[in-house]
């Protein structure tokens, strides 16, 4: 005879090994559960449109230096720069 998960209050007991060979998949004990909670289980950044991409290429030290020490937040500034250097036509 298996013991009671809970006792008397309602309070779940520790689980032993032998508990655990009792368990079974939730495929098997109740499939509509995943197709229920499977848009909460997306992981990352939504999509988007048009996403960033990483490059890479170096630049002097002296001028990272500069540009890391304008604080949080320089890679969106450099971004703005240049894209307001393409629009003026300076790239």
């Amino acid at each position: 005879m298996r013991k009671p998960l809970t006792d008397k209050d309602g309070e779940v007991r520790e689980l032993t090994a032998a508990d655990m060979r009792h368990f079974r998949p939730i495929q098997e004990t109740d499939p509509g559960m995943l197709e229920a909670v499977a848009h909460y289980r997306k992981r990352g950044r939504p999509p988007v449109e048009s996403p960033k991409m990483r490059i890479g290429f170096r630049l002097a030290a002296d001028v990272v230096a500069g540009v890391r020490a304008t604080g949080r937040g320089f890679n969106a500034r450099v971004e703005k720069v240049l894209r307001d250097a393409l629009a003026d036509g300076k790239l």
